[in-house]
C-alpha cells in the first residue's frame, strides 16, 4: 500500500512537471534558479528515489540494511503500520486536492519571474504550506510503515528540507504576493 502510495505521489508530480514545462516552453518553475534550492534538488532528486525504492525493498523481504526488523511483524506494531499506510493514502487525497486547487499556479520552484495567482481555498485557506505537511505527514508515515534506518536517514533528510523550502518561500511570498499573503 505505501509503495503504490509513494509511486503514485511522484508520477502525479512527474505529470504536473511536464504540464509546466508545455505551457511555459522553459524550465522555470520546474528547475530553481536560486542556489539554495539548487543545491536541496542536489540532495532531493536521489532521496525521491530512496524514498520511492525503499518501501519495496523492505515489502519484498531482502535480508539487508533495508529490510524489517523483527518488532515490525509484532501484531500492535503491524496495526500501528497498517494505520500509517491508510494515513499515508489520506496525505496522498488530500495532496492531490491541493494540486487541482493550485491547477497553473503549480511550480516546483521559487520563480519570481513568473506570475501566478495566490490560492487561498480548501486547505490553503488554514495552512499555509500544505502540501509541504503533508508531505512531511506522508514521510512520517513512510517511516513507520518502514522502520529501517535508510528510511529514518531518509525521513529525517526529507523533513529537514521541507522545511528549509518553505521557509525559503516564507522569504520570497510577502514581496511577490504583498499584504494578500500576510
Amino acid at each position: 500500500v505505501l509503495t503504490a502510495t509513494v509511486w503514485t505521489y511522484w508520477f502525479c508530480v512527474g505529470i504536473m512537471v511536464v504540464r509546466v514545462r508545455r505551457k511555459t516552453r522553459k524550465l522555470s518553475g520546474v528547475v530553481p534558479k536560486q542556489r539554495l534550492e539548487q543545491f536541496m534538488w542536489l540532495v532531493w532528486v536521489p532521496l525521491v528515489f530512496a524514498w520511492m525504492a525503499l518501501p519495496y525493498l523492505a515489502a519484498t523481504g531482502a535480508r539487508a540494511a533495508w529490510a524489517l526488523p523483527a518488532f515490525a511483524d509484532a501484531p500492535g506494531y503491524l496495526t500501528l503500520r497498517w494505520i500509517a499506510a491508510l494515513v499515508a493514502v489520506a496525505c496522498l487525497v488530500l495532496t492531490i486536492e491541493c494540486w487541482l486547487r493550485m491547477g497553473k499556479n503549480w511550480r516546483m520552484a521559487v520563480t519570481p519571474d513568473q506570475q501566478t495567482d495566490l490560492v487561498t481555498s480548501g486547505l490553503y485557506g488554514h495552512i499555509r504550506h500544505p502540501i509541504y505537511a503533508l508531505s512531511i505527514l506522508l514521510m512520517l508515515c513512510s517511516a513507520l510503515v518502514v522502520p529501517t534506518m535508510p528510511m529514518v536517514v531518509v525521513a529525517t533528510v526529507h523533513v529537514l528540507l521541507m522545511i528549509v523550502k518553505a521557509r525559503n518561500e516564507e522569504r520570497f511570498l510577502p514581496g511577490a504576493k504583498g499584504e494578500a499573503y500576510a
